[in-house]
Formats: C-alpha cells, sequence, structure tokens
C-alpha cells in the first residue's frame, strides 16, 4: 500500500499553478519581428502563422492587430505577405478569386517561386503552391483548391494607410483566355 503525501491535493495544485504563472508567456509576433527577420522567405514567412486561426472579418487588420489576435482571414494573411516580402525583396501580387457560392479568396503570388502563399496552407509541409504566373492560371489553381468554380479573379493592391483595396487587372473566365491583360505570362 502507497504512503500518503504529507502535501494535500490543494497545497500540490496551488504549487503546480504558482509555476505555471511564473513562466512569462511567450511574446506575441509583431510585424518589426517579421521585417527584421534576416533569413525571411515565404515558407518561413507561413510557418509563423501555422497555429493562427481563422475569423473571417472586414476589413483587413493593422498589422500587429492580426499578428496579436492570432487570427484572420485570407486577406488580412495575403496582405501582411505582400507587405512583408516585398521588403525582402521578393516580387509579390495580391490575387483577388471570386468563386461561385464562397466568398472571393485572396492570395499573396511571389514570382521568385512561382508559387502563391495561402492562408488555407500555411499548416501542411507544402506552403507554397506552384502555379502560372498569369492572373487566370493562378485563379484555376485556387478554385481547384477550393474544390469550387471561380467566376472573375483581379490583381489589387493594398494600401495600410488608407485602409483600401486598390483593384488593377481583371480576368473574366468566360472571357476568352487571348483577351487576359496578362495574356502570355503563363
Amino acid at each position: 500500500m502507497a504512503a500518503a503525501s504529507n502535501h494535500p491535493p490543494g497545497r500540490i495544485l496551488a504549487a503546480v499553478l504558482a509555476v505555471l504563472l511564473a513562466v512569462p508567456a511567450a511574446t506575441a509576433l509583431t510585424l518589426a519581428d517579421l521585417l527584421n527577420d534576416p533569413n525571411l522567405t515565404p515558407k518561413r514567412f507561413a510557418a509563423y502563422f501555422e497555429d493562427f486561426t481563422y475569423e473571417y472579418g472586414v476589413p483587413v487588420q493593422a498589422p500587429d492587430e492580426f499578428l496579436a489576435a492570432r487570427s484572420g482571414d485570407c486577406d488580412d494573411y495575403a496582405v501582411l505577405a505582400d507587405y512583408v516580402l516585398s521588403r525582402h525583396h521578393f516580387t509579390t501580387r495580391l490575387i483577388h478569386v471570386r468563386v461561385v457560392g464562397r466568398v472571393a479568396h485572396a492570395v499573396c503570388y511571389i514570382e521568385q517561386n512561382r508559387a502563391y502563399l495561402d492562408y488555407n496552407n500555411r499548416r501542411y509541409f507544402i506552403t507554397l503552391t506552384r502555379c502560372g504566373r498569369s492572373i487566370r492560371a493562378i485563379a484555376e489553381k485556387v478554385a481547384d483548391s477550393l474544390e469550387a468554380n471561380w467566376t472573375s479573379a483581379s490583381e489589387f493592391t493594398y494600401d495600410y494607410d488608407q485602409h483600401r483595396k486598390h483593384f488593377g487587372a481583371t480576368v473574366v473566365k468566360t472571357d476568352p483566355p487571348e483577351t487576359d491583360p496578362d495574356h502570355g505570362n503563363r
């Protein structure tokens, strides 16, 4: 028969809680951390977001708000990826894909990788989805990943200061590919 403990269960629980509370909380990821990471690559960028949760919201969150909340949507992620990676000398493009029966989806395309970052893929080993560089090629790949049909896709920019998306070239799925503004960039 085991000997009875000299410490009542309440004292043990209090001691465990005291130790846990004494451990400092993990520091939140900041925009400065991302901008100052000398080894930042698109894959490394995605790894920072593995445990973030999806939460749809409008408008796009400010970077430190998104990072502190550890939750957001595809716009928050794609816009931040564009902002940070472009400052690390990657050539990035924001693509907004409208799909049937769903809210549109935003991704950040990285020219050097010939792939895009997708908030839906940040937890997987393969965090970059390879595809052609045209808006149509990106839209097709995004729609396939969502098992959805796309209707149109646009390249856009985002200005954190003005809190506005600026849409540029648009491709409509039913239009002939040779009329696409970036035809030839397959």
